[in-house]
């Protein structure tokens, strides 16, 4: 009998726009195996959560009939999702409390649940994919400014590495922060702005990265022409920072599931990514050429229909949404920045912490002053609250991966 890889794409989602992702790009999936000699089955994980924008199941349903054909549709439902909680409950694999931090909804939960299920269904490689990127380059060319758009074979670039690694990581262009343009020194102090990138800044986020792309080009970042072109993979090492990798374009190879961790973020917060690359130190990653291209705001939906913008504007404190958009980002990532400090710098904890409460208590009010209100203010009592409980998530981070080395074995 012929050997099928059996590759599985992975959306946690709580947007609609999931759909009009998969309709539009089933047949790009599907073509970019019609000359390989490989036999591959596509299947689709949707695992959609319906109080993140207070959607209905409705919403997620709208996959037209013609992507059935060729790709397995896999639903998990809020339903499912508690079923497999008693079963593994009944057989005591897991005790209540352990199966309620492992399985759900938000943003480790639900990569955890869905690796699960791949597992389960003996997927041999997971390819986490979120519903607000397009497998789409944006290049840029500089001596006349015109955009290159160049679709991009992202399961076939995946697949090609996979096998021979741990995990793979491709490469994000386009709104990949959900950091509005500012201008810095007239729209706001480039100070006290940095400032306050420095307080909520993670592994990916830095304010040189930040002020690279404003001053270059408004906050947008394009692609490298010969990356879109598939030159340039490269083993990903670690030199003493840390193995990071980001949660979407971020493929995993199930048939080496010992070096696979788990997703932990604090209620509430971000940094899934983060805490699961803390774990991959033994694991061999491999950075490959293939882009997706991030639409943070949600402003050009229409690139998965080939509608390619002629110019890509600058997203301004100003437009509409913008501004919960970046209060929401930058409450996920203050959430866990103790986390991220306890695990990495344990011996500086209390000295970091006062410093980076002293950077957000000077930088809030210049941000308030951008939005002209005083929203962002809140971010000091989450600071101080996860600060306060850093203890009992660090032991959460520990116990997650305990549960999912137990449920790999079964």
């Amino acid at each position: 009998m012929e050997n099928v890889i059996k590759f599985g794409i992975g959306f946690v989602t709580g947007r609609p726009n999931v759909c009009k992702v998969i309709n539009n790009t089933y047949e790009r999936l599907i073509n970019q195996f019609k000359e390989s000699e490989k036999k591959v089955e596509l299947t689709i994980f949707i695992l959609f959560d319906l109080g993140y924008q207070f959607t209905t199941r409705v919403d997620f349903y709208g996959i037209v009939p013609n992507v059935y054909k060729d790709i397995k549709i896999r639903y998990i439902t809020p339903e499912d999702i508690e079923e497999e909680k008693k079963k593994l409950i009944g057989k005591e694999i897991l005790l209540k409390e352990d199966a309620d931090l492992f399985f759900g909804h938000g943003h480790a939960k639900g990569r955890n649940t869905l690796m699960y299920y791949a597992k389960k269904y003996k997927i041999d490689y997971l390819l986490f994919w979120d519903d607000d990127e397009y497998p789409v380059a944006c290049i840029k060319n500089e001596e006349t400014d015109e955009l290159i758009w160049k679709e991009q074979d992202n399961i076939a670039m995946h697949l090609k590495y996979i096998e021979n690694s741990d995990v793979t990581i491709g490469y994000h262009c386009g709104y990949i922060s959900p950091i509005p343009y500012v201008e810095l020194n007239e729209d706001i102090d480039e100070n006290l702005f940095k400032q306050y990138i420095e307080a909520i800044s993670n592994e990916v986020v830095s304010w040189e990265s930040i002020k690279e792309k404003f001053v270059k080009d408004n906050g947008i970042t394009y692609a490298d022409k010969k990356i879109a072109d598939g030159i340039g993979v490269y083993i990903q090492e670690d030199k003493g920072n840390g193995n990071w990798v980001v949660g979407s374009t971020l493929c995993l190879n199930l048939n080496h599931i010992d070096k696979i961790p788990a997703f932990y973020n604090p209620e509430g917060a971000r940094g899934e990514d983060a805490f699961f690359s803390i774990n991959l130190s033994n694991a061999q990653i491999i950075k490959v050429p293939v882009y997706h291209f991030h639409d943070g705001f949600l402003k050009y939906t229409n690139i998965v229909r080939k509608k390619y913008p002629k110019v890509l504007r600058k997203i301004k404190a100003t437009d509409e949404e913008v501004e919960q958009r970046f209060l929401k980002a930058s409450r996920g990532w203050i959430k866990y920045k103790p986390l991220l400090l306890y695990v990495t710098n344990n011996e500086d904890y209390k000295e970091k912490i006062k410093e980076n409460y002293e950077k957000l208590e000077k930088s809030i009010p210049e941000i308030n002053k951008i939005f002209e209100s005083d929203v962002f203010s809140s971010l000091l009592n989450d600071f101080k609250e996860y600060d306060k409980d850093v203890k009992k998530h660090y032991q959460e981070f520990i116990k997650t991966n305990e549960i999912w080395d137990k449920l790999k074995s079964i």
